[in-house]
Parts: C-alpha cells; structure tokens; sequence
C-alpha cells in the first residue's frame, strides 16, 4: 500500500482537551511521585522526563488517532497500534448501533462505523458518533462514512 493516506476529516478540538487533560495527570503523578518517594536532585529529573516523554509520545498518537484512506485502502491508527486492509479484503462498511445489556437494562451505547472483511469478522474504526472529533458535529460523522462507503464501492467496481 504505497499511496497517500488521507485523513476524511478534521480532528475535533476534543483532541486538544485530551491532551491538557493527560498533561495535568501526569503533572501530579510526578508531583505525588516525586512526594511519596522523597526524591531530590536526579531522581526528580529521572521522573519528570520520563513521564514527559510518556506525554510527549502519547500525545503524538492522540494528534495521529482515526482513520485514513488512500486509493488503496484504509488505514485504521489506534492509540497502540495500526492497522491497515485493502479494500478487495474489505466486504461492506456500515454503521453499528451498540446496545449492552446490565440485567434487564439495555444500555445504548455510541453509534461507530465498522468494517467487515470477506472472511466475516468485523473490525472497528475509531469513528464514533459522540466521539472526540465528531461530538459537536453528527453532519460530518454521516459524511466520513459516506466517504469511506463510496471510495470502498468505487474500488469494488473496478
């Protein structure tokens, strides 16, 4: 898969929230850190940049989560890892109501946009309805999945 990857959609500002709110965690895991153990000097350095570098990666990840689409494929990048499939593996794109059940209570969850492949198993995006990116704006969450509908039905025709 060599093409260019796309990204169908602008990130949300919810990101950005996200991120200060990581950082203000891991502000005061360092200061409570830093308290607990009675560390001076190196230690205070070793912990705070390391817990640094921890929100420093996170946070690149978090900027970099959601899916992307090329000509290709698509492009699913999680918090952990990535994943990517060719549309000729991928059999139908559609949106999926979830419900859990707590005893005789059904709760209904977040409406996301799941993939199934050829060989039945579904796979899910990090497209949420009320998600991070798309809480403020359902418009664009139904136009993300349109767009990633066609271009898998555009690559099916040919």
């Amino acid at each position: 898969m060599g093409s260019q990857w796309v990204r169908p959609y602008t990130p949300g500002n919810g990101r950005w929230l996200v991120i200060v709110w990581e950082a203000v965690a891991l502000g005061l895991l360092t200061w409570a850190s830093i308290r607990q153990f009675d560390l001076i000097g190196h230690g205070v350095r070793a912990v705070a940049c390391t817990l640094a570098a921890v929100w420093v990666i996170g946070a690149w990840r978090i900027l970099r989560h959601g899916v992307y689409v090329s000509s290709d494929g698509v492009l699913i990048r999680g918090l952990l890892r990535s994943r990517s499939m060719r549309w000729h593996d991928i059999a139908g794109v559609y949106l999926h109501q979830s419900i859990h059940k707590l005893g005789r209570w059904e709760l209904q969850n977040d409406t996301t946009v799941l993939i199934e492949r050829h060989d039945g198993a579904t796979v899910n995006t990090e497209l949420w309805a009320r998600g991070v990116d798309f809480h403020s704006r359902p418009k664009l969450f139904r136009a993300v999945y349109q767009e990633i509908r066609s271009r898998h039905r555009a690559a099916a025709e040919n």
